[in-house]
């Protein structure tokens, strides 16, 4: 509670933490957690190839989009004997992508928390043990869930560019279509995504040195009593 009462205390601006590491690895955090989740979060989609039946040609459009439950959107696949066969993409990786992405929104808010405390309420940050501290555990978990969701973000990306490959696609034709693909799916964009998962890794991580320093465990909590003049022993 007394912390909380000296938050409450009042607001008072101040840009000095931002050119500080402190302040600036989180402003950075803060940018490239946005990045992260909104290159994945509003993510479309589409895989196509032609079906050929001599002069005539049929295009066919598989879409799919975030959060990647792929069987949800079916395509149609005319065939060359005038028949037609209702298909789906294979495969759900929502969870990752949800994972991914929820990682992405706890800690652009637990950013903009700090940022504020930072520079509105850096002097009370820096007067109580507890503040630092927190922030150091709770910066060091968002490190953790960083590796995680990436590589399971990376091992669901890849699964997905399997199951939306036309190449694949096009062995559901029969035997008498030639079925060519026409398009790949545009995956530059959630490939960025996934750097930008392991750069917030090394971003969270390393700022848990800068958020050590600031910790009673780094630093004593009172200075030694022998500190200004010295005492002499014999």
């Amino acid at each position: 509670m007394e912390i909380v009462q000296k938050i409450m205390s009042g607001f008072s601006l101040d840009l000095g933490p931002v050119k500080e590491p402190l302040g600036f690895i989180r402003v950075l955090e803060w940018i490239f957690t946005i990045c992260a989740f909104a290159t994945t979060g509003g993510y479309v989609g589409s895989t196509q190839f032609t079906v050929e039946c001599g002069s005539k040609k049929d295009d066919v459009t598989a879409h799919f989009a975030y959060p990647f439950r792929l069987p949800s959107q079916p395509y149609e696949i005319p065939h060359c004997n005038n028949s037609k066969n209702m298909t789906y993409l294979q495969g759900d990786f929502s969870s990752s992508a949800e994972f991914f992405v929820w990682v992405g929104v706890l800690g652009f808010l637990y950013c903009t928390f700090t940022i504020i405390l930072y520079l509105g309420y850096h002097q009370v940050y820096r007067e109580s043990n507890r503040g630092p501290t927190i922030d150091l555990i709770v910066t060091g978990i968002f490190a953790f869930l960083w590796l995680v969701c990436s590589s399971a973000w990376g091992k669901g990306l890849t699964d997905v560019k399997y199951a939306t490959n036309p190449d694949r696609l096009i062995t559901a034709c029969l035997p008498e279509d030639h079925c060519v693909v026409k398009t790949y799916p545009s995956m530059g964009r959630l490939n960025i995504s996934v750097l930008l998962g392991f750069l917030n890794l090394i971003l969270w991580a390393g700022n848990c040195w800068f958020i050590y320093k600031e910790t009673p465990f780094h630093k004593p909590a009172n200075p030694p009593p022998n500190a200004e003049g010295g005492v002499s022993t014999a």
